[in-house]
């Protein structure tokens, strides 16, 4: 059974201009993808209209919140 943080991660967005879900982003750090461009790669986020600046941020903290 889902968690109520992995259920709202399936419908949060992670990345607003392409349509990613934060599940995907989450998905791809647990599967050991440890940088912005990596994750990127493998979920096909950035590059929308905003240039990466929303869900590069939201990454970011991802990553700290991993590490810590």
């Amino acid at each position: 059974m889902l968690t109520e943080e992995e259920i709202l991660a399936r419908l949060k967005p992670g990345c607003i201009c392409k349509g990613i879900k934060l599940h995907t982003i989450l998905t791809a750090i647990e599967n050991g993808a440890d940088t912005y461009e990596e994750i990127a790669k493998r979920t096909n986020i950035g590059g929308g209209s905003c240039k990466s600046k929303r869900c590069r941020a939201k990454v970011a903290a991802l990553l700290v919140k991993q590490n810590q």
